[in-house]
């Protein structure tokens, strides 16, 4: 219900800054002023009172009626006589007076519920109110307070009207909240890009990929995604307003040139390989496998004599359409356009753009690259893309959609000789399901109950029956306590650790955020991740405890051909998620040696090894991870998964050292995160390093990784 007019509801003329917008509302919303007679409210006219008063924007104005912005001035102005005596009716309207600054029409707004600048008495109310409009309840990057509904009788000095708090303290679930609000971005971002190196990603990858520049490009990619969605989370979320990190990371790579494969092309796309997963759409397009971030068909233009026509180089069926993907080597996919959308009618599809496109590559023959969409069972609204090849075009035709109207269909065929891809996908789901046997399986449950999660043991290569006996232990076993020489008490965050808490010490040793996202996903960048211990008293599912929670993919230890035992897994792995922690017993440094002998299968990590270009990973350039004491971890006789994880000199996983805090003692672990996404059915490895110059003896393995960038030895 709207609230009496009154003089008071209206500013005083000359009081307010004319570059600042007033109470922004739509017309319907708008009432007529009625002269206030005494005690009489605007909106109930007394018996015999005129029922209107009309006034014009220069006056004269009955009582109670005062002029609006842009339309009040100063009472001197209302007639001034220019020197021919005659009266200058543009000063009436002030259009003398400076023009205020043009705003964006993206700028204007309408109040939110109790956030109007109606005049209501009280003023803590308002001064609640003005809190809220100050300190970022925005949904735009360079949104001002001065573009909300700020009115001169609110209460603020003008001169602090523009100004930004830098954080807002707030209570939640009993600990102190403290929202920032002057985190700039993108200068965090160029900071951010200036330490990687970028050297792969030269003019001509730019244009035409590598394996190297496609991994160079998602990496990066990633980890500004990660940062940017940690920033954003210590910031109050508003109502209506959808965060996209992933928009953001990718709008800011394009600008400053980070992609690959730039150019478009018809067919395979250099450093891209079939079966390659993607979380985002932007993915595909920093890429170059799929430059529309919505658009399901991507088309390019080709001569034809003297003509150009549209041929298709790649589409998306993501569930958009009414695509029939239940077969794995053939796709009916939908036209676009003509969708039936809660905002429009349902049409016919037309002739045009992309399926005119995806006409001509029928008649053309040529090769389109297929992406399927498939379900993303951790986040039940998310999609995963999976690269699932070429295909070709065999036929078209149009028939009736749900909707009753016209839809383009094309029939598309995979091209044999390819490697698995969605095939794999729908093979794993249908074990998960029990619709399907895992052939070759020798053990169910490796772990023996262990593990949140069973671990078969796999073997479809030869007659082996298994590894050498050992006792499966899913944690890490200090033979002597470890006193820490700076002992600190752990956090009192009974409910868990939240973003922006100013009292948690653990997220202090954090650099103020937390190190995990919401989802498990490791997004700080620090050389050391700080977990909160044995002394802290949040509850174990708190999001400062990942690598605490146990399994969180369903693993699988197979026989590889040709390296032993290795570890891959059912479920797809996006970068940065936790994986698994290096089990085992912790040995003394002075019989390391003896503990290793000459065995190549001694299942021992040690953490002074250092992993050529994966600084930008490790958070620091200068070699290892400083832990606070040597660590060496024998998981010979006593281990988990991470004992199968097999080298590789281009590896898919790396590992962070976890300090938790136990009552005065160190408590390190090594954890498992992946580097990149990995699809179901994929070795997991990782670097096991070199040992530095000071420590090496001599001694030397051949590495089996046969990747492209092999050292051809690990020691």
């Amino acid at each position: 219900m709207e609230q009496p007019l009154g003089q008071d509801s209206i500013p005083v003329a000359g009081s307010l800054d004319k570059s600042k917008v007033l109470n922004v509302r739509p017309l319907r919303q708008l009432v007529p002023v009625f002269p206030s007679a005494s005690n009489v409210s605007s909106f109930s006219t007394p018996q015999g009172a005129a029922p209107f008063v009309c006034a014009g924007p220069s006056g004269p104005f009955p009582p109670g009626v005062a002029p609006f912005y842009p339309f009040f001035f100063s009472p001197n102005e209302q007639s001034q006589q220019t020197p021919g005596g005659t009266t200058n009716t543009n000063a009436s309207f002030g259009l003398n007076s400076p023009i205020s600054t043009a705003v964006p029409i993206s700028s204007f707004r309408t109040p939110t519920e109790g956030t109007s600048a109606q005049n209501t008495g009280s003023s803590r109310k308002n001064s609640r109110r003005r809190a809220q409009l100050q300190d970022g309840y925005s949904d735009g990057q360079n949104d001002n307070s001065q573009y909300y509904g700020i009115g001169a009788n609110d209460g603020q000095d003008s001169s602090k009207a523009g100004r930004k708090n830098k954080s807002k303290k707030k209570t939640r679930n009993g600990q102190d909240i403290n929202f920032m609000s002057d985190v700039d971005i993108d200068a965090m971002l160029n900071d951010m890009v200036s330490t990687y190196n970028l050297s792969v990603l030269d003019s001509n990858r730019q244009a035409h990929g590598s394996i190297e520049a496609v991994s160079c490009v998602l990496m990066v990619f990633d980890l500004l995604r990660r940062k940017i969605s940690q920033v954003e989370e210590s910031k109050e979320s508003t109502p209506g307003n959808i965060r996209r990190p992933d928009l953001k990371a990718g709008a800011f790579l394009m600008t400053k040139g980070v992609r690959t494969n730039s150019n478009k092309r018809v067919g395979t796309v250099p450093g891209v390989e079939i079966g390659d997963i993607f979380f985002f759409r932007m993915e595909l397009c920093l890429v170059g496998l799929h430059a529309p971030s919505m658009a399901g068909i991507d088309y390019m233009g080709l001569k034809v004599s003297q003509d150009e026509e549209p041929v298709a180089v790649s589409i998306v069926s993501s569930g958009g359409y009414e695509d029939d993907t239940n077969d794995a080597d053939v796709l009916i996919y939908s036209g676009q356009g003509g969708v039936n959308r809660k905002d429009k009618e349902s049409t016919d599809q037309k002739l045009e753009r992309g399926n005119l496109a995806l006409e001509k590559s029928l008649h053309r023959g040529n090769e389109v690259r297929v992406v399927r969409g498939v379900r993303d069972f951790s986040n039940p609204t998310g999609k995963i893309y999976v690269y699932d090849g070429l295909y070709k075009i065999q036929e078209s035709w149009v028939e009736k959609g749900k909707s009753g109207c016209n839809v383009f269909k094309y029939k598309l065929v995979r091209l044999p000789g390819q490697r698995e891809a969605f095939l794999t996908w729908k093979l794993v789901q249908q074990w998960k399901d029990g619709n399907a046997s895992r052939i070759g399986v020798i053990i169910p449950d490796l772990a023996s109950g262990a593990e949140s999660l069973p671990v078969s043991l796999v073997n479809d290569v030869d007659d082996e029956k298994g590894p050498a006996y050992f006792t499966y232990y899913a944690g890490l076993k200090y033979l002597k306590p470890v006193c820490s020489t700076e002992p600190s008490a752990g956090c009192n965050c009974i409910g868990g650790c939240l973003p922006g808490n100013l009292n948690c010490p653990c997220m202090q040793k954090n650099g103020g955020y937390l190190p995990y996202s919401s989802n498990g996903v490791l997004a700080s960048q620090q050389s050391m991740i700080y977990e909160c211990g044995a002394s802290c008293q949040c509850p174990p599912n708190c999001r400062n405890r990942v690598s605490q929670g146990g399994l969180k993919f369903r693993l699988e230890v197979f026989r590889t051909k040709g390296k032993g035992w290795g570890l891959r897994s059912w479920d797809p792995i996006r970068a940065g998620a936790y994986i698994c922690q290096y089990a085992g017993e912790v040995i003394d440094c002075s019989k390391e040696k003896d503990s290793v002998g000459d065995n190549e299968d001694s299942y021992v990590f040690d953490a002074k090894r250092c992993c050529p270009n994966l600084e930008v990973l490790s958070g620091d350039s200068d070699g290892p991870p400083r832990l606070p004491f040597p660590l060496v971890i024998s998981a010979k006789n006593v281990g988990n998964v991470a004992r199968f994880m097999n080298h590789s000199c281009s590896p898919n996983v790396y590992w962070k050292p976890i300090l938790r805090e136990n009552k005065g003692e160190h408590d390190v672990h090594i954890a498992f995160h992946a580097i990149r996404h990995v699809p179901p059915m994929m070795e997991l490895t990782y670097d096991y390093g070199i040992v530095p110059p000071e420590s090496a003896n001599g001694r030397k393995i051949n590495c089996l990784c046969e990747s492209l960038k092999c050292r051809g030895y690990f020691c």
